[in-house]
């Protein structure tokens, strides 16, 4: 088990959440304080070794148990955006591609790509994917393909 410090380090202090930036001085009691999330395990079972991430202590509480919901961009226009957390978990498992997001146009498309990839450095870091924008019933198919 790590300590909060050598987990806030390896992080860069961003909460894996919802990357923001989570305060290494704020008190461990406030919701926007920092607090390891031990990752997913089966029931009675320790998580793997090296699946500590950094939560707020609020983004942690609010998961539980359950599988996180990372979410979109809100400034991004995307119809359709797919589940990041399932995603992330499909491409690692099987590898091969998957259409994440459709867009009205190609600048959407390639902004949402970037925007993906900048986010998924730190939500996965051990992924190595790329994206593609493909040109599709007049609008701009977001693919995400396991490198």
């Amino acid at each position: 088990m790590s300590t909060l410090h050598e987990v806030g380090e390896e992080d860069a202090w961003r909460c894996w959440l919802c990357d923001e930036p989570v305060d290494p001085d704020a008190s461990v009691n406030s919701d926007r304080g920092p607090s390891i999330d031990g990752g997913a395990a089966p029931k009675g079972k320790k998580p793997p070794a090296g699946s500590e991430r950094l939560a707020h202590r609020a983004c942690n509480t609010r998961k539980g148990a359950v599988k996180p919901v990372v979410p979109w961009s809100p400034g991004l226009f995307v119809i359709e955006p797919a589940p990041i957390v399932s995603t992330v978990e499909r491409l690692t498992r099987k590898g091969g591609r998957e259409v994440v997001a459709r867009c009205p146009s190609k600048a959407d498309a390639d902004e949402a790509a970037v925007w993906l990839l900048d986010r998924l450095s730190r939500f996965a870091p051990e992924l190595a994917v790329g994206t593609q924008v493909e040109a599709g019933g007049g609008q701009f198919l977001l693919v995400l393909r396991a490198v």
